[in-house]
């Protein structure tokens, strides 16, 4: 391998971020493409977005007849939970046996104890604190369900703003209408503010905070395996 493209690689899983090796295999030529770079004119972009989608290497036979090896490295996905209630309760467990890392961030105390969340990164403090030293990025999912816009606003409008792969958010229509008005004063675009999934969750009559936890985390992972898009 060439030695800079080891040292781009090597920077790329630092720095959380997505990259896949190209290795032509009849050529012995190798190059790298980072997630967020224009591939529009790539023969390989729909197959590079799947990819790293998937996060799954393997061979790719070209039209021409020549094949290479996609060697894809993908963060961990992450899962930041703004509030612990009992839906986050539910929500923490089925996260992480889908192989999820999984935050929780609440600064009420009162919720936020090791007894309601034991075997979790339970955080006691206020998002704006707790993400400058964990800072949130595109394979990172927001999911906010305080009620409380003075919790819930800013890692939200963080969220957006760093292309998280999935922002969801808890409350009503009517609640997310106000919400919708606070983030047009914070200057967010109406394309950002539309990513929101809000209602949060799947559509499928979700009652009880487990049920909710469900729909949630299968809103994440279509996010994540199909993208946003298909997300809504």
């Amino acid at each position: 391998m060439d030695l800079s493209l080891l040292s781009d690689l090597n920077k790329a899983r630092t720095g959380r971020q997505a990259a896949i090796l190209i290795t032509s295999m009849e050529k012995n030529a190798q190059r790298l493409v980072r997630k967020g770079q224009d591939t529009s004119k790539d023969p390989l972009a729909a197959e590079l977005e799947k990819r790293f989608r998937s996060g799954k290497s393997g061979l790719v036979a070209l039209a021409d007849g020549s094949t290479v090896f996609l060697t894809v490295n993908v963060p961990p996905p992450r899962l930041v939970i703004i509030g612990a209630v009992h839906i986050s309760q539910a929500l923490v467990p089925m996260a992480q046996i889908s192989g999820f890392d999984v935050t929780v961030i609440d600064p009420r105390t009162a919720f936020a104890t090791e007894d309601r969340f034991p075997n979790s990164t339970l955080t006691a403090e206020w998002p704006e604190d707790v993400l400058k030293s964990a800072p949130l990025d595109a394979y990172t999912a927001v999911a906010a369900v305080t009620h409380d816009p003075k919790i819930d606003d800013f890692p939200l409008q963080e969220a957006l703003k760093t292309d998280c792969f999935y922002v969801g958010a808890l409350g009503s229509r009517k609640t997310h209408a106000k919400r919708v008005e606070r983030f047009e004063t914070a200057g967010l675009t109406a394309q950002q503010i539309a990513r929101i999934d809000a209602p949060i969750g799947l559509d499928i009559g979700a009652a009880s905070p487990a049920e909710i936890a469900v729909a949630v985390l299968g809103s994440i992972i279509l996010a994540l395996r199909k993208g946003g898009e298909a997300s809504r």
